[in-house]
C-alpha cells in the first residue's frame, strides 16, 4: 500500500502551531541538505578519485618508467596547449642547447673502446699475407716487406648446436679366469655419473633450458620451437619434468642451505607479487597466488642470499613460517601482513623489527603529482613539497655512499642530516594529512608517511640499514620479466621447483657468477656427492671460494 500523502490544514492552527510547524519544516529542510551536501560531496570525493587514477595510468602508460621528476615531463599531456607561444621566432642551430645549457656537441670516440669491450672473449686471429711473385714489387723487382699491420676487430657469432654424445664405457675381464672356470675379475672404466638415469638430459642442456627460462625469460614452449628448428622435437612437457626433478634432486639442498644461513642474519628485506597457478587444489584458475622473496641486505654483499617462496595465499602467516628463528630487522614496503613479525601481541616481544622503505613513500608522493589535473602549478603543491622532503634524504645517502663512509659513521651522519628532516617531515605531514581529500592520492602519500613514521625512521638506528627496499625489488624484478612471458604455471609442484630455481640462479648473479656456467658445473659435480653430506654441499653454493673459476663473470679489467 501507497503511504497516504499528510495534508496540514494551516487555516484551523494557531499563531503558536504556525510557529511550531514553520521550525520543524525549517529543521526538516536543513537535515535534508546536509544530507544532500554529503552526497555530492562524497560523489565530487569519487568523480576525483577517478579522474586521477585515470590521468595517473595515462602517465604510466605513455610517460618515462622512471621516478625522476621533471615539472616539465609531467605536464606533458597539457603542454602543447600550456606552453604555446606562436610569437617567437624559429630557433637557429647555435640557439639549440643540452640540458646544462652549453651547445650540444658531438661524443668524441673513446680510445681503446674495443679493446675493453672484447677483453674477456676468446679470440681468433686471421691473418691475410702476400706470398710468392704477390711479394714482389712491380716497379723495381725486389721483395716486398711488411711495413706494418691494419688490425680490424669484429664480433663473430657461433650460433648453438646441439649434438649427440655417446659415453661407451668398456668393461673388462679376465680371459685366464674365464677360461679356468674361476670366479672371473671385472673391472669397468670410470665415467661421469649421469644427470639422471636413462635419460637423454646433460648437465650443458638442462642448465641451458634453465638459463633461458630462469635468466632469459624464454618459456618452455618457445625454446621447444628453438629446439625444432634446429633439428631436435624435445616436448616441452619433457622439460619441464628434467626442471622438475633437477630442482628437487640438486637445488633444493642447496636451498635449503642458503635459507638456513639468511636466518642467522640480522638484516633481512622482503617483498612478494602476484602469480597465477591453473591447477591449484580447491581454487579457481584466475585466483591469484603469491611469490615471496626474502633477501640479504647491501652489508651482507659478500655472501648474498636470494631466496623466492611459493604460497597460495599472501597472508603474514607465510612469512612468519618461513622466517621462523630469524631475530633482527625485516626491511619491507608496509604490506600489513608483515606486521605479525614485526608488531607485538599480547605484551610479548616481536620476532623482527620493522623498517620502512623510503622509496615506497617517495613513489606515492611522485604518484600524486602524475595524478594533478592539467594546468596545476605542480612546483607549489604539497605533493611536490612531500617529494622535496623525500629526495633530501636520497640525497643525504648519496652523500653518505660518495664519501664512503663506514657503516658506524653513516650512522652519525644520518643522525645529524636525516633526523631534523624526519621531525620536520612528519609535523608538516600530520598537519597538511586532515585538509587533503579522503580519497586523494595526496591523502594516500600523507597517510602513509604519518602511519609508517616510526617504520621509515628506524633506519637511522643501525648504519648497515639501508634507507629502502629496492634491493628486494631488483631481485624480485627477473621473476615479475618472466611472468610476462610465460603468463602463469600449470601447478603448484612447477610453482615450488621454480622458486628453487630462481633462488639459485639470483644468488648466482648476485655473487657474480655465470648462471649457465655455475649450473653445468653443479649437474657435472652433484650426480656423483653424497647429498646428504653438507660439508660437500656448502662448497657448491653461489658464494663458496672452491668454485671453479670457469663459473666466475669475467670482466674488462681481468
Amino acid at each position: 500500500m501507497e503511504n497516504e500523502k499528510k495534508t496540514v490544514d494551516l487555516a484551523s492552527m494557531t499563531r503558536a502551531e504556525l510557529e511550531e510547524y514553520a521550525a520543524s519544516v525549517s529543521t526538516e529542510k536543513t537535515v535534508l541538505e546536509s544530507k544532500l551536501s554529503a552526497e555530492i560531496a562524497a560523489l565530487k570525493s569519487k568523480l576525483t578519485w577517478y579522474e586521477e587514477q585515470l590521468r595517473l595510468n595515462r602517465r604510466r602508460k605513455f610517460g618515462p618508467s622512471s621516478e625522476k621528476v621533471d615539472f616539465d615531463q609531467l605536464s606533458f599531456f597539457n603542454e602543447a596547449e600550456s606552453e604555446s607561444d606562436d610569437t617567437l621566432p624559429e630557433p637557429e642551430m647555435t640557439d639549440v642547447v643540452g640540458r646544462t645549457g652549453a651547445t650540444k656537441q658531438k661524443k668524441k670516440k673513446q680510445r681503446g673502446h674495443k679493446e675493453k669491450l672484447t677483453k674477456a672473449l676468446p679470440k681468433q686471429v686471421i691473418e691475410y699475407t702476400l706470398s710468392g711473385e704477390d711479394l714482389v714489387c712491380p716497379k723495381c723487382g725486389n721483395e716486398l716487406h711488411s711495413m706494418k699491420k691494419e688490425v680490424r676487430r669484429e664480433l663473430t657469432v657461433i650460433p648453438a648446436k646441439i649434438m649427440v654424445t655417446e659415453h661407451v664405457t668398456h668393461v673388462y675381464s679376465c680371459r685366464n679366469c674365464e677360461n679356468n672356470e674361476i670366479e672371473a675379475t671385472i673391472l669397468k672404466a670410470p665415467s661421469p655419473v649421469p644427470v639422471f638415469r636413462n635419460s637423454l638430459a646433460s648437465s650443458s642442456f638442462l642448465a641451458d633450458i634453465l638459463t633461458k627460462k630462469y635468466m632469459d625469460a624464454l618459456p618452455l614452449y618457445r625454446q621447444e620451437q628453438n629446439l625444432y628448428r634446429n633439428g631436435l622435437k624435445l616436448s616441452r612437457q619433457t622439460m619441464a619434468n628434467w626442471v622438475i626433478r633437477a630442482s628437487e634432486l640438486y637445488l633444493k639442498p642447496l636451498y635449503d642451505l642458503l635459507h638456513e644461513e639468511l636466518l642467522k642474519k640480522d638484516i633481512v628485506q622482503a617483498d612478494e607479487t602476484t602469480v597465477e597457478v591453473l591447477h591449484e587444489p580447491g581454487r579457481k584458475a584466475t585466483t591469484d597466488s603469491y611469490m615471496w622473496l626474502y633477501r640479504t641486505s647491501g652489508c651482507d654483499s659478500d655472501r648474498p642470499v636470494i631466496l623466492f617462496d611459493y604460497q597460495p595465499s599472501r597472508s603474514g602467516d607465510c612469512a612468519v613460517e618461513f622466517l621462523k628463528g630469524f631475530r633482527g630487522y625485516l626491511h619491507t614496503d608496509g604490506y600489513v601482513g608483515y606486521h605479525k613479525l614485526t608488531v607485538a601481541e599480547n605484551g610479548e616481544k616481536p620476532q623482527a623489527i620493522g623498517v620502512g622503505c623510503w622509496a615506497h613513500a617517495r613513489r606515492k608522493y611522485y604518484d600524486a603529482l602524475q595524478a594533478a589535473p592539467a594546468g596545476t602549478n605542480l612546483k607549489n603543491t604539497a605533493s611536490a613539497r612531500g617529494l622535496e622532503y623525500c629526495d633530501r634524504l636520497f640525497r643525504v645517502e648519496r652523500e653518505a655512499k660518495e664519501q664512503k663512509l663506514s657503516f658506524e659513521e653513516r650512522k652519525e651522519y644520518r643522525l645529524k642530516h636525516v633526523r631534523p628532516v624526519l621531525k620536520e617531515f612528519f609535523a608538516w605531514a600530520k598537519e597538511t594529512l586532515p585538509k587533503a581529500g579522503s580519497k586523494s592520492k595526496l591523502h594516500e602519500a600523507l597517510h602513509y608517511t604519518v602511519n609508517q613514521a616510526e617504520a621509515l625512521s628506524r633506519y637511522l638506528e643501525d648504519g648497515r640499514l639501508e634507507i629502502s627496499t629496492n634491493r628486494a625489488e631488483r631481485s624480485i624484478k627477473p621473476f615479475v620479466i618472466g611472468r610476462k612471458n610465460f603468463l602463469f604455471m600449470n601447478t603448484p609442484k612447477g610453482a615450488k621447483a621454480s622458486a628453487v630455481v630462481y633462488s639459485v640462479v639470483e644468488t648466482a648473479k648476485e655473487c657474480r657468477l655465470n648462471p649457465f656456467e655455475y649450473l653445468n658445473y653443479l649437474f657435472e659435480v652433484m650426480p656423483g656427492l653424497d647429498l646428504s653430506d653438507r660439508k660437500s654441499l656448502k662448497k657448491l653454493l653461489p658464494y663458496a671460494p672452491e668454485l671453479p673459476d670457469h663459473c666466475r663473470l669475467k670482466t674488462e679489467d681481468e
